[in-house]
């Protein structure tokens, strides 16, 4: 599944906390294994932090929870 980087939203937080599942942690597992503050990545994943800082932890996440990033040039194929 290809997720946009730069549309936080509570939708891509479920998508992130599903792909962890899927990989058999759960979000906030993953978070402490890598001295993150769960309450960080969820502000980043919803938009409510969303500075530099935020964005680079939002790629980390989305990667790490398996899903891919979405390209520009991905998001204009298949539209008319």
């Amino acid at each position: 599944m290809y997720v946009n980087i730069n549309s936080p939203s509570r939708d891509l937080y479920n998508r992130v906390r599903g792909g962890f599942v899927i990989k058999g942690l759960t979000l906030s597992e993953w978070c402490r294994s890598q001295e993150i503050k769960p309450q960080n990545a969820l502000s980043c994943l919803v938009g409510t932090w969303n500075g530099p800082k935020a964005l680079t932890l939002r790629k980390r996440l989305i990667l790490a929870a398996g899903l891919k990033l979405e390209s520009d040039s991905d998001s204009h194929e298949g539209a008319a």
